[in-house]
């Protein structure tokens, strides 16, 4: 179930209160928005989508905290969206670290005003939670953005051949079959065998150039176009529905409403790809949910599975060039989540992680949804 659509689960059962602190997002945003612009240096030039950042997901979180009964603890437990927000601020912002405090402090002076105005009385209990979250929120935030600008090691792009022999193994194999025994083999099936292979190589070999070259500084090539991510995602999702089903019905569902915008068609495509492919070898052979809204010009696409959940340790390192936490069984590069978050930096946005026992995995894909704007024109 994805971020959204277990909100709309959680408020069917909750009462009236718990519903009305959700439906404060808009009347939140709009005003925190209004009022870093007045008073923010540097504010007052940015375009919304970039502004609005990850607060949607931000309130969305604390909302969340401040639910009965909810597992999570504050706005900031088992997400690292505030450390997303500090990386895109050092990405795409002229900010120093005071600017950064003080979009937070605002934000907490907006949910108390929204709130008052709604009639909603915030308890001692509510205000620890409130100011537990600004607080983490700042830290984490700050945390990045100056790991941002000292700059990340690079890692080297050792090992990657161990994960070329698998394809390259089948390949070899196939082709000398067909030359030892050409009256015995079934060179239809041996030909498929060597084209997907190839195929597989071929994506292997292009997601490495792209990613050393994002690792240099360079953002991906992205060849835009308008086209409606809803239709997307339902066809990549149809493609993992045909290489794994459920004994209730299909792996992957995919809700949410039509957001057309100006993106890249085949690296949002292979981005999603990967975020999928993740979710199968990583879940637990449970159902996988795709996610699309969009709100102050931000389309927020979001994949949840169930299964074992990210340490909380290992949260902030998830998307680390080359890193891969479930070495032994499970193939890939270990480039797969840097890729996507290249995709979505390389867009104007972030990809966000939230992952606990309780609610399962869910990644956050954040990404302006005209995005021509932020994206370089083509050499």
């Amino acid at each position: 179930m994805s971020i959204a659509s277990s909100h709309q689960h959680l408020l069917r059962r909750q009462p009236m209160r718990v519903q009305r602190l959700f439906a404060l997002r808009e009347a939140v945003l709009t005003n925190w928005e209004q009022r870093v612009r007045a008073t923010v240096q540097g504010a007052d030039q940015l375009l919304t989508p970039i502004l609005i950042n990850t607060l949607p997901s931000f309130f969305d979180n604390l909302a969340e905290a401040l639910t009965p009964g909810h597992p999570r603890q504050d706005a900031t437990s088992n997400s690292n969206v505030p450390a997303v927000h500090g990386n895109e601020r050092a990405r795409m912002t002229s900010y120093g670290p005071e600017q950064v405090i003080q979009e937070y402090q605002i934000f907490r002076d907006c949910f108390a005003d929204a709130a008052r105005e709604a009639g909603i009385a915030l308890r001692r209990h509510d205000w620890r939670i409130i100011n537990a979250s600004i607080d983490m929120g700042i830290r984490e935030s700050i945390r990045e953005f100056t790991a941002m600008h000292e700059g990340f090691q690079r890692r080297i792009a050792a090992g990657l051949s161990h994960d070329m022999r698998n394809p390259l193994s089948v390949i070899t194999t196939a082709a000398q079959l067909l030359q030892r025994y050409p009256e015995r083999v079934n060179i239809s099936d041996l030909a498929s065998k060597i084209l997907d292979h190839g195929h597989r190589l071929d994506t292997m070999i292009e997601e490495l150039l792209d990613t050393l070259s994002y690792q240099q500084g360079q953002c991906l090539p992205l060849a835009l176009s308008q086209f409606d991510i809803l239709s997307l995602a339902r066809t990549v999702c149809a493609q993992i529905n045909g290489l794994v089903t459920l004994p209730q019905g299909d792996k992957c569902s995919v809700s949410g409403v039509s957001v057309t915008g100006w993106w890249c068609e085949n690296s949002l495509r292979r981005a999603l790809e990967n975020l999928l492919n993740n979710a199968v070898k990583y879940g637990d052979d449970g159902p996988i949910t795709v996610h699309v809204e969009e709100t102050h010009g931000r389309m927020i696409l979001t994949v949840h599975n169930t299964g074992s959940p990210i340490a909380p340790e290992q949260t902030a390192r998830i998307f680390e060039y080359l890193r891969r936490d479930h070495q032994g069984t499970q193939p890939g590069w270990g480039i797969g989540l840097p890729y996507v978050q290249n995709v979505a930096e390389s867009h104007g946005g972030s990809v966000a992680v939230d992952s606990a026992p309780e609610t399962g995995t869910t990644f956050i894909f954040d990404i302006p949804i005209d995005c021509r704007p932020f994206v370089a024109p083509p050499p």
